[in-house]
């Protein structure tokens, strides 16, 4: 029953200083016999659940950018999850299809319970709210939302790619990306940020606001 060796992640609630609590993260690579005789050993103990990390790219050229990314940014905390850190804002020739207005590209890191299909669903519907509109690839629009990583998980589905087919190709993207995450490992290329930024030839214009 005790044989398996496992590694069990602990997250304690530690008094401290009256009645703030300090965090400790406790790791055992333990046989389940120590790991639970530990666990029953600590005063407060209790398990966190650990929610997902995913990184999307807000990007607009119409109307009032900047009020769009932060319409954008606000229903992104009350419908997908905590925005843990938000990149520089970057100004950026447009992608694909050249002949239109520049862009505002930022990334925000999010923590949330959604699922990959749940998170698209609702960037798609604050899309719309905004009035996001597709009449023609690449085009203009008030607001874009790309999930360009979830955890380090690879989604392949008719609706879904993850992580972004394209982000390491796209300067827009890795710069406002690297601003957040530069050791971050892409989980199909098995690069950083970094090294994505360092090795991307997109002669595209970004610049930071």
């Amino acid at each position: 029953m005790f044989g398996c060796s496992v590694v069990a992640f602990l997250y304690v609630a530690v008094p401290f200083s009256g009645n703030n609590l300090t965090w400790c993260k406790c790791l055992y690579n333990l046989n389940k016999k120590q790991a639970m005789q530990k666990w029953c050993s600590l005063e407060t103990p209790f398990l966190t659940y650990i929610m997902p990390t995913t990184y999307l790219l807000l990007g607009t050229n119409l109307g009032n950018k900047l009020n769009n990314l932060q319409q954008a940014t606000e229903r992104i905390m009350g419908r997908v999850g905590d925005v843990t850190a938000v990149s520089w804002l970057y100004q950026t020739d447009a992608w694909g299809k050249t002949n239109q207005a520049v862009f505002l590209n930022q990334v925000l890191c999010v923590n949330t319970q959604l699922s990959p299909t749940e998170l698209l669903d609702q960037i798609q519907q604050i899309e719309i709210d905004l009035g996001r509109e597709r009449h023609e690839k690449w085009g203009a629009r008030t607001i874009d939302i790309d999930i360009l990583f979830y955890d380090q998980q690879t989604i392949i589905t008719q609706r879904l790619l993850i992580p972004h087919p394209y982000l390491h190709t796209r300067r827009f993207t890795l710069m406002p990306l690297n601003d957040l995450a530069p050791n971050f490992v892409h989980p199909t290329l098995h690069k950083t940020t970094q090294q994505l930024l360092d090795e991307c030839q997109d002669p595209l214009n970004v610049a930071r606001v």
